[in-house]
């Protein structure tokens, strides 16, 4: 797997750095995970086509990381002319809320014809999705929705990746990124005291008990970005737009 970091913002693109996608290729297809309203932007300037993307995972319903759907099915249908399937995986709910999301933004768009379709996988804690043999598991996480909020773990060829998506410091991650080559957490704050995100302050202390080989931090405010040369930790990578990583 090569992981692309396309977009390491958090809602206000702080730092002047694009919102939450991830683009991941493998041997097999191409997906994201995530899919802020800047994500076309990321793609282009990260030299990678929209249209080798077979599937799009949606950790949770806000928009800056889910909105850019909207624009990427419009791209898809007016500037790909895509034939062949794309896939939506998201929490329950993902469905409707990309189409009252779609006819917001332009009303009338949910009602054209495709030529390709538009699959909707509903994924929960309670069950894998697998796409030829990619799995995707999902954990209940703690940022309020409107929907079931998840961190996703992706196992292909052998290789993990986890992603904690959005939420406050909860134990389930340390079994998401158990033994990951790839943990991707997002990181808000320096220190504690914000409700449904992460902290360094909190991270760092449960740096000694996380398994994964490397964990990259993301989503960060102005207040953290202000505050990176204070960390010094072998295994923790500082997310920027455009970054590869191989995995």
């Amino acid at each position: 797997m090569k992981l692309t970091i396309v977009g390491s913002g958090d809602a206000f693109g702080s730092g002047g750095r694009l919102q939450t996608c991830f683009h991941v290729g493998t041997s097999e297809f191409s997906f994201l995970i995530d899919c802020g309203a800047s994500s076309l932007i990321g793609m282009e300037r990260a030299g990678l086509d929209p249209a080798g993307v077979d599937a799009i995972f949606i950790t949770h319903l806000h928009g800056d990381h889910f909105s850019g759907l909207v624009w990427w099915v419009l791209y898809a249908r007016h500037v790909e002319k895509r034939t062949r399937t794309l896939t939506i995986v998201g929490p329950p709910g993902i469905e409707a809320r990309y189409l009252t999301t779609a006819e917001a933004l332009f009303p009338g768009s949910t009602g054209k014809e495709d030529h390709f379709e538009l699959r909707f996988i509903e994924n929960s804690k309670d069950a894998a999705v697998t796409l030829g043999s990619l799995t995707c598991t999902a954990i209940e996480v703690c940022h309020p929705s409107g929907a079931p909020s998840h961190g996703l773990r992706f196992e292909f060829g052998g290789k993990t990746l986890s992603y904690s998506g959005d939420t406050e410091w909860v134990d389930e991650l340390f079994s998401l990124s158990a033994g990951a080559d790839v943990h991707i957490n997002e990181c808000f704050a320096y220190e504690a005291g914000l409700r449904y995100h992460t902290a360094w302050s909190i991270l760092r202390e449960k740096l000694c008990d996380i398994s994964a080989k490397r964990i990259v931090l993301t989503h960060m405010s102005r207040p953290m970005l202000a505050r990176l040369d204070e960390i010094d930790e072998r295994r923790v990578t500082i997310a920027s737009d455009g970054l590869e990583i191989d995995i």
